[in-house]
C-alpha cells in the first residue's frame, strides 16, 4: 500500500523527475546486465547526475564517479534516492534518506514498504513505491506510450 499516493500521481511523478538533477541509485551493481546498472546508463544518458550506491564497491569509481557505501556519504543535496535493494532493508534506508536531505524516496519496481514510507513522508521526502525511474522517465518525459502501474 502506498503512504502517499498524492506522490503516484503522473503530475507528481512527472515534476518529480523535472525537478531533479542528481539521482543516488542504492543497491547500484556493477555488473551491466543488472537493472540497477541499467536503469543507472539510462537516467545518465537523460543528463542526471547518478551517483552509484553500494556499500560492497565503496571508494571504487564507476565511469568517474564515485560510488559511495551509503547517501548519508554523498557531499551534495540528492534530488532522489533510486532504490534496487530487498522491501525489508527499504525502512534503514529511507532513515538515511532522511539524514541525507533527499528530496525523494523512490523504490522501484516491485518494491512496497508502508514503514518505509512512514520514514520518508514523515521525514519531509516525497515517497513513491513500486514504480520504475527509467519507465516513469520514458513514459512522462519522454511521451512513450505504454499503460502506467495500477
Amino acid at each position: 500500500m502506498n503512504t502517499d499516493t498524492s506522490d503516484q500521481t503522473d503530475a507528481k511523478l512527472r515534476e518529480i523527475l523535472e525537478n531533479a538533477r542528481v539521482i543516488a541509485v542504492v543497491g547500484w551493481s556493477d555488473k551491466e546486465d543488472r537493472p540497477s546498472h541499467e536503469t543507472a546508463n539510462y537516467l545518465r544518458k537523460q543528463g542526471y547526475r547518478v551517483i552509484p550506491v553500494n556499500p560492497r564497491l565503496a571508494g571504487k569509481t564507476w565511469d568517474g564517479e564515485p560510488i559511495y557505501g551509503c547517501v548519508t556519504d554523498v557531499p551534495e543535496k540528492i534530488d532522489i534516492v533510486d532504490v534496487f535493494r530487498r522491501a525489508d532493508m527499504t525502512p534503514h534506508h529511507a532513515t538515511k534518506a532522511v539524514e541525507a536531505g533527499a528530496g525523494t524516496f523512490w523504490l522501484q519496481l516491485g518494491i512496497k514498504n508502508d514503514k518505509a514510507g512512514r520514514i520518508a513522508t514523515d521525514g519531509g521526502l516525497n515517497f513513491v513505491e513500486d514504480r520504475c525511474t527509467h519507465l516513469e522517465h520514458l513514459r512522462l518525459i519522454k511521451g512513450y506510450a505504454f499503460p502506467a502501474p495500477p
